[in-house]
């Protein structure tokens, strides 16, 4: 009911938001100068603003300075699957550079939250991005997609690339990068990554843990099964699938630094009021990316918190990938760079 709760929720505020768009719009009609308008729009445009999105928004990346040159960039599918698609920022130019995928995480928000690294990537690379789908939008005929699944769709992202290409993990999906390279490693499979970058991601989350960790660990897989898991709502196109909601975790998220979102809210409020409109969308922009949520698929979550946190697979040698043992040892021709 957790899921139906929150829909319901939003269903019964969309009117208010409508209405006070509408307002919004009527404001700058209104026979007021502007210091007086000011106010009324920017409240009505606080209210308008209060709701989530579940959609992904644009990367946004039109150009890219290669050189000299300001380049055209285009983003273009490479490879399509249920729970994901590989995407390719194509630039029209004749000199080859190297291929690097970014592995971006699944934890709640989509691949756009690292857009400023894939705008710097692109001077100097051919720049491919894990974009994973929201669950809720992923029909119950597509079947599971657990940690498993993960690392198979890493190769055969990796795969659609071809030999030669380099993979850069940022965060949650280090282990499962960790992995892929490691079977695709010890199968000799021609499109091996050629280095291999892992940031901030939890091999040993025994080791300097943090809030995440610390609370992963503190309940049993079963409460996390009762709490956190609900069923999409049938009028989405994965209704029934059962996920672990994205608005959770952005709950959860907010919750490690709710002064820090209260005050930033009060800045906008502010900065709208005053008419100061640069500084009003640069906090804009950063809620529109943070409010814009995706599920994860429950198998998905409850696999990342029992095999990654609790029992810490990979860094005790007991990770396994379709049932085979994963050895990080027969990683003996990918160079490896780690950012704690």
């Amino acid at each position: 009911m957790l899921y139906q709760a929150y829909q319901l929720q939003d269903d019964l505020i969309a009117p208010a938001r409508m209405l006070a768009e509408l307002m919004g719009s009527a404001t700058a009609g209104m026979a007021l100068g502007d210091a007086a308008k000011r106010p009324i729009a920017a409240g009505l445009e606080m209210i308008a603003r209060f709701r989530l999105t579940h959609t992904r928004p644009d990367f946004g990346i039109e150009t890219v300075r290669v050189g000299h040159r300001e380049v055209p960039v285009a983003v273009e599918t490479a490879l399509a699957l249920p729970f994901g698609q590989l995407l390719r920022f194509a630039k029209n130019i004749d000199a080859r550079q190297p291929k690097v995928m970014v592995v971006a995480p699944l934890s709640g928000h989509f691949s756009t939250l690292l857009r400023g690294t894939v705008e710097t990537l692109l001077a100097d690379h051919e720049v491919y991005v894990t974009d994973w789908a929201n669950a809720r939008d992923v029909p119950l005929s597509a079947g599971s997609f657990g940690v498993d699944d993960y690392v198979d769709y890493l190769i055969r992202f990796l795969e659609a690339i071809g030999p030669g290409a380099h993979i850069l993990a940022v965060c949650q999906p280090c282990v499962q990068a960790l992995a892929a390279v490691a079977v695709m490693s010890e199968d000799r499979h021609p499109a091996t990554p050629r280095s291999m970058t892992l940031m901030a991601g939890p091999i040993d989350p025994r080791e300097s843990p943090t809030e995440v960790n610390e609370f992963a660990v503190s309940k049993s897989l079963a409460w996390f099964q009762s709490y956190v898991i609900s069923h999409v709502p049938w009028r989405h196109p994965g209704g029934g699938r059962r996920v672990y909601p994205g608005f959770l975790q952005l709950t959860a998220f907010m919750a490690m630094n709710s002064d820090r979102h209260v005050t930033a809210h009060r800045k906008l409020h502010e900065h709208l009021a005053a008419g100061e409109t640069a500084e009003a969308e640069k906090i804009k922009t950063f809620y529109d990316e943070y409010f814009a949520v995706l599920d994860l698929t429950e198998e998905f979550y409850l696999e990342t918190i029992d095999r990654v946190f609790q029992k810490a697979e990979l860094a005790t040698g007991a990770f396994t990938f379709r049932g085979s043992k994963v050895d990080p040892g027969a990683i003996r021709h990918t160079a490896l760079l780690t950012v704690e």
